[in-house]
């Protein structure tokens, strides 16, 4: 998936999330992309949008990054 694509769909996210109450938009943001996003798209997104210095980003997916887990690395055998 294009890191375009991916940016749109967390701004996307966030869209919906800013018409819910203050105190849940960001942890919505967040808890979203961690439940509903695999693993591989959210380390891909995390590493696009630190490749394009986070332009692009809805104020609350900017928000959320600290809350967004960075999948862990598979042990190797």
């Amino acid at each position: 998936m294009s890191p375009e694509k991916m940016i749109r769909m967390a701004n996307q996210i966030a869209t919906f999330f800013a018409s819910q109450p203050e105190a849940e938009r960001v942890a919505g943001v967040a808890n979203h992309i961690n439940e509903f996003w695999e693993p591989r798209m959210r380390a891909a997104f995390l590493e696009a949008a630190a490749a394009c210095a986070l332009q692009g980003l809805h104020p609350l997916v900017l928000d959320a990054m600290d809350g967004i887990k960075r999948p862990m690395a598979k042990a190797s055998a």
